[in-house]
């Protein structure tokens, strides 16, 4: 690791800094949140307000982030003081939203480790239902819904019927966090010393683990129909206003702005270093990441509707083959529909008393999931209908791991490096002592969310820590470079580190395109947010499914947390009125 004569840390070569910040950028959300965008909206639609808006609003702020941090030679916190001191909040908030953000992160990493260890044996656990506790049937709760469900819900998280009911600790998550949160500290140790040498693996493998799946996913049957329904284009999806509104916020979210891990990361560089190459660079890898992801991924869930789709055919060919005693064969896929329509004209009494499935492969590729249910039960379900299964579990959730870990390398720099910027420790401890401390209070806090109700607090903490806050943090940044810390000396210090003056395209981006975009999506994620009731889904054992439950009486205290947050920041920009224009 080399050092300045200013004793700041510098990376020990390029390749550290661009791994490190694709492995922040890339991370869980491209491979569960970004096919899920692109099924709902439109297929290879929604591709153009993607591409678009990365152009319009990632990049720019990208850029941005690099080029303050890498200029000023702080953290998020030491940069926004050194701007002006009234802006020491946007750092403060930046660091509690990687604090927030990384706490319940670090929980699904540990989540991940659970099937990591269990996929280890043959078969997967979550391939069969268990048999009850006196061994005359299967458990009733999985009989009634599904083996992958049952270890979800039940094994796993053990979750209980609403968030009131804690539930206790679940031992084996709480070790799994331990675990997750001692190899993150191990990776941090010594801040980008160590995560520096980490990330040729954790940032490199998924990449590999992806391209494995796919060339796997391409001999299995119905693996194409995943990929043609994803990337079938409906244009009239670019007229929805919704669309538009969720790529620009993904392009946000994949990003990792606004946590002060990136501003962090890039004043780790040479002075000179081209910034401005790394924005443009970073973003290309991110969004064709994205792409690529969505297509191993849809690849994968193909598959598992065509065998989906074929045991519904052959339960519904059993069934009428029993129920009219017809020879073995008489019933192909061939001649099925054909069939049903034969006895639907000549007995319609009988065809409607069978009550067949309803078997449709379009119905079962449009079966929309993101986030854990795309993780753990669909992705979970595949595997077990795949040869060698535990083989890809293992695979699967390697390539989680590291995707989690990546990004987790830039959540502790966040709140690592504002803690000592803000001085409210001895100076004289060492980065270790720094790390560990918030490791320690991060795995404490963190143990809310390995109670039987766990899931339903870290769906609520996804839901609003790491979305409208985020959203303001980086509006306030635009602004505050823009308009307070002077677009023109921005500019001149872009030219001294490399070597010439932002173009047009930086100047209309930064000036308006890119704060007027945030603003339109703040202001849907706020109506949104605050107009709805706070709810979170619950499993009920008894029906055995998702059911919708008021988190609150009212969001009005999420309501008066969203005025007072804006309130704030109207506040400094009306005293500071004369010094923004």
């Amino acid at each position: 690791m080399k050092t300045e004569k200013q004793k700041r840390p510098q990376w020990d070569n390029k390749a550290q800094y661009m791994l490190t910040c694709v492995g922040f950028c890339v991370g869980l959300g491209n491979v569960w949140r970004f096919p899920y965008l692109c099924q709902s909206h439109g297929g290879g639609a929604f591709m153009i307000p993607f591409l678009i808006l990365l152009v319009l609003e990632g990049v720019p702020l990208l850029h941005l982030e690099f080029a303050i941090g890498q200029r000023l030679r702080k953290g998020s916190v030491g940069v926004w003081r050194s701007i002006n001191p009234y802006l020491t909040g946007v750092g403060i908030a930046s660091m509690l939203a990687s604090f927030l953000v990384g706490m319940y992160y670090n929980t699904i990493m540990a989540w991940v480790m659970w099937y990591f260890f269990n996929s280890m044996q043959d078969p997967l656990p979550w391939s069969q239902c268990p048999v009850n506790a006196n061994r005359t049937g299967l458990v009733s709760e999985c009989a009634r819904s599904s083996p992958v469900d049952y270890f979800w819900y039940r094994e796993t998280l053990n979750s209980s019927a609403a968030i009131e009911d804690s539930g206790g600790l679940q031992w084996w998550l709480v070790l799994c966090l331990f675990c997750a949160w001692t190899v993150l500290y191990i990776c941090c140790i010594r801040g980008i010393e160590t995560t520096g040498k980490a990330v040729y693996i954790t940032s490199t493998l998924p990449y590999l683990v992806l391209t494995i799946f796919l060339i796997r996913a391409l001999t299995l049957k119905g693996s194409v129909n995943g990929i043609k329904f994803l990337f079938t284009p409906d244009v009239n999806e670019l007229m929805n206003p919704t669309t538009w509104l969720d790529a620009g916020a993904q392009v946000l979210f994949s990003f990792s702005l606004a946590f002060g891990g990136l501003i962090s990361f890039s004043s780790y560089n040479s002075v000179h270093n081209n910034c401005e190459q790394d924005a443009v660079t970073i973003s290309i890898i991110n969004g064709l990441t994205s792409v690529y992801s969505a297509t191993v991924i849809y690849s994968i869930i193909g598959f598992r509707a065509t065998e989906n789709y074929d045991a519904c055919l052959q339960s519904n060919i059993l069934t009428l083959m029993n129920t009219f005693d017809l020879p073995e064969g008489n019933i192909t896929e061939s001649n099925y529909d054909g069939f049903l329509q034969h006895l639907n004209s000549t007995v319609p009494a009988v065809f409607q008393d069978l009550q067949l499935k309803t078997c449709d492969i379009q119905t079962l590729l449009s079966e929309g999931v993101e986030g854990t249910g795309l993780a753990f039960i669909v992705f979970t379900e595949a595997i077990t209908k795949m040869p060698i299964s535990p083989l890809w579990s293992v695979l699967f959730f390697i390539m989680l791991f590291c995707l989690g870990l990546s990004t987790m390398f830039g959540n502790i720099e966040g709140v690592v490096v504002p803690l000592q910027d803000l001085n409210l420790l001895p100076k004289k401890w060492p980065k270790e002592v720094f790390t560990g401390l918030t490791c320690v209070v991060s795995f404490v806090t963190a143990l809310v969310f390995v109670q039987s109700s766990g899931n339903y607090w870290l769906a609520l903490f996804d839901g609003f820590a790491g979305s409208i806050p985020l959203l303001v943090i980086a509006l306030c940044e635009i602004i505050a470079v823009v308009y307070v810390y002077g677009i023109d000396r921005f500019n001149n210090d872009l030219q001294f580190m490399v070597g010439h003056k932002p173009n047009i395209f930086w100047q209309v981006t930064w000036r308006f395109l890119s704060p007027i975009i945030l603003l339109v999506i703040l202001i849907f994620y706020f109506v949104t947010t605050v107009s709805k009731q706070l709810t979170y889904n619950v499993w009920d054992p008894a029906s055995v499914r998702m059911e919708l439950y008021l988190a609150l009486e009212n969001s009005n205290t999420c309501t008066c947390f969203y005025i007072i947050t804006l309130s704030l920041f109207l506040k400094y920009l009306i005293s500071n009125i004369k010094m923004i224009i």
